[in-house]
């Protein structure tokens, strides 16, 4: 449910749908390459591939695309997303970070490439509960423009001192969280249901559906989250459900 990943050049995978949190019912890990080349290629999955860190050159279907970001914090997300049987080549220009989100689909779509300019991050919570749980919000694809897929992608910046996914929430599917911070001795703290943990830089958690999950950012420290939702079978991620405690703060 919980782990730290290595930095160590390579694949660290967070979630498989064999062994490891395969209640996750998804793919998910990052790979952290340098002067390489990476092929990207599933039979039966659908692919996600988001740029973390660095400069890349990615090349499907006789197209391609080449971006960098310093930083996630600062700078827009750039994703690469393919049906089922594309071949994906990813090329790393030095060092760079790219994480990859796949699960089953047998639907046929089109290739859809987001590039940094394409998307837009909403403030969230500014306006109550005096800011203390405000936080950007960048949503890649979902329900909403990517009906064809069974996954959802976005990214969360946290401002030090607050909160996100707040009011606490919950839904019936499952859901990753992979976390960067500002600074590398940064930290925050996941709660998933009634268990608290402490999370650093490099780290995931693991959330099954039904429980709430509010996380929280140390003051002096931005924290970022990428969010990885699994759509369950007729029943699509579309909406968050308040902990009905806490709903007040909402209306």
């Amino acid at each position: 449910m919980y782990n730290r990943l290595s930095y160590d050049n390579g694949y660290a995978a967070i979630s498989d749908m064999e062994n490891l949190n395969s209640n996750m019912l998804m793919e998910t890990g990052v790979y952290t390459l340098e002067n390489e080349s990476l092929e990207l290629f599933d039979e039966d999955k659908e692919t996600a591939i988001l740029l973390l860190e660095g400069a890349i050159t990615i090349s499907w279907n006789e197209e391609s695309a080449s971006a960098s970001r310093s930083n996630v914090f600062d700078e827009m997300p750039f994703c690469l997303h393919v049906p089922k049987a594309v071949k994906v080549v990813v090329k790393f220009e030095g060092r760079a970070q790219v994480l990859v989100q796949k699960t089953d689909n047998d639907r046929d779509f089109e290739c859809k490439l987001y590039r940094q300019s394409d998307l837009k991050e909403e403030a969230a919570g500014a306006d109550f509960m005096e800011g203390t749980a405000k936080r950007l919000i960048r949503t890649i694809f979902d329900y909403s423009n990517a009906p064809y897929s069974n996954m959802v992608l976005g990214e969360v910046i946290a401002q030090q001192g607050r909160w996100s996914s707040y009011p606490p929430h919950y839904h019936d599917q499952p859901e990753v969280y992979y976390y960067k911070f500002d600074k590398p001795q940064g930290f925050g703290c996941a709660m998933i249901g009634d268990n608290a943990y402490k999370v650093y830089d490099h780290s995931y958690i693991a959330i099954p559906g039904g429980l709430t999950h509010p996380q929280s950012t140390a003051p002096g420290y931005r924290m970022y989250f990428c969010w990885m939702i699994r759509h369950l079978k007729d029943n699509p991620w579309n909406k968050r459900i308040f902990e009905p405690d806490h709903e007040w703060l909402v209306k």
